[in-house]
């Protein structure tokens, strides 16, 4: 188990905001690891810096791996940013400007 400071210290060593989602941390990670890279990146510090980014990929993987998210109908549409804006041209579509006084 890590600290906040941990998860903290993890997130900004990626460049990651205060949220990211699983893909975002994932792709962060790639990305820095192909620019440092020791075999394509030529400074000395190559090697501590992938160290660095590889202990902080493995600190939020261990973090996201014990967060539990929920499989409810309400909480799946919230996070599902697609269906919610189905849900809002649906509305659109089907007549919703038809029922405002303007």
């Amino acid at each position: 188990m890590f600290s906040f400071e941990d998860i903290d210290k993890a997130r900004r060593i990626l460049g990651l905001g205060e949220e990211a989602s699983m893909l975002e941390i994932k792709e962060r990670y790639f990305n820095l690891v192909k620019r440092h890279h020791p075999d394509t990146h030529s400074e000395a510090k190559g090697d501590e810096r992938i160290k660095e980014i590889n202990w902080a990929y493995k600190v939020l993987l261990d973090y996201c791996r014990r967060y539990r998210v929920s499989f409810k109908e309400k909480d799946v549409k919230r996070s599902n940013i697609d269906e919610s804006m189905y849900e809002h041209l649906k509305r659109y579509y089907d007549g919703w400007w038809d029922n405002l006084d303007l």
